[in-house]
């Protein structure tokens, strides 16, 4: 999830496991906790674009992290807080470390919470930015913090903010399921034949959701509002994973089809290569559109060596996808 909401849940934890005895500082020391699993995105610096996606949402948002670094944290705060019990601020980190994960796992991204092991939980049934999300959640957290330490207001306004939150999570949990069947019947009203099928919420909200299709030679993306009533319409994009059939092998094409989950495609503009991965979609509801969330473009040298630069993305796309996406959300 975005930056916000992982302060906004930080800080609601802090203040539920500490926030009697220390007041304020509860959320503060939440709130920074709950930002610290994201500082692997500073492996983007210091390493190549392929490393730095496995990085992402890897350790740092383990389960393993949360128990190892959580006591570390605790004793180290309580060496210069005047609130010295070791096994408050221990507990205040590991809740607030292993929260962060568990919501990260509701995203299309999802996060690795049981690294070592290479499996990447993901639920995808919440946008990484979603405002029914946060908003309510912040604004019972603002509640909170002007009351009193020991007002009994304090605890309820934040105990509201956690309810609704985690109702929310689990709703989406129940759309998505909602979803997922009316995709299924389409496909089979349409008599489409198909070997894996994939469904995400769109930004911003849980009312639109898009399926990704798996078909022999391309994939079907399609569209489905709950205010929709229309039949639901696919759009096909072509695989041509031929178009690397001579680097297929090679090692960071091979981690990078990983990372994707096998759901990528593959274009040519000119003379390069780029690998766009389908799990995020396009800038734009335009099915001809070719601007990919995620592109990255395919760089090989005259070794066979190849890299993989992100394509920059453009504002002006971003503006004309809310506009886009807007009007379909209100149906079809």
């Amino acid at each position: 999830m975005d930056s916000l909401t992982q302060i906004v849940l930080g800080a609601a934890v802090g203040e539920a496991v500490l926030g009697r005895k220390i007041g304020n500082k509860a959320m503060l020391y939440g709130a920074i906790a709950g930002t610290i699993p994201d500082l692997d995105v500073m492996a983007s610096h210091v390493t190549d674009t392929v490393s730095a996606l496995e990085i992402h949402r890897g350790f740092t948002h383990s389960i393993l992290f949360s128990v190892v670094f959580a006591p570390v944290f605790g004793w180290l705060v309580s060496r210069y807080e005047r609130y010295k019990n070791v096994k408050g601020w221990s507990w205040l980190f590991f809740l607030a470390f292993v929260t962060h994960p568990l919501l990260d796992a509701h995203t299309t991204w999802g996060t690795q919470l049981f690294w070592p092991l290479d499996l990447r939980v993901a639920y995808k049934s919440i946008f990484v930015i979603d405002p029914l999300y946060t908003v309510p959640f912040l604004v019972f957290l603002i509640m909170t913090m002007f009351q009193k330490r020991s007002s009994k207001k304090r605890r309820q306004f934040n105990t509201w903010g956690l309810i609704l939150s985690s109702v929310y999570l689990l709703l989406t949990l129940i759309l998505k399921g909602v979803a997922f069947t009316k995709f299924e019947n389409a496909l089979q009203q349409q008599n489409i034949s198909y070997s894996d099928l994939d469904t995400r919420p769109s930004p911003l909200n849980t009312v639109l959701w898009t399926a990704n299709v798996d078909t022999k030679d391309a994939y079907l993306v399609g569209h489905y509002s709950f205010f929709d009533s229309k039949p639901i319409t696919f759009h096909r994009y072509p695989k041509h994973h031929e178009y690397i059939a001579d680097i297929a092998g090679n090692e960071k094409m091979r981690r990078m089809i990983k990372i994707s989950k096998g759901w990528y495609t593959i274009t040519k503009q000119n003379d390069d290569l780029f690998f766009n991965d389908l799990r995020f979609g396009t800038l734009s509801m335009n099915p001809d559109a070719t601007n990919f969330v995620f592109q990255y473009k395919i760089q090989k040298d005259k070794q066979g060596h190849i890299q993989f630069e992100e394509t920059p993305k453009d504002r002006n796309d971003a503006k004309q996808l809310l506009g886009d996406l807007w009007t379909r959300v209100k149906g079809n």
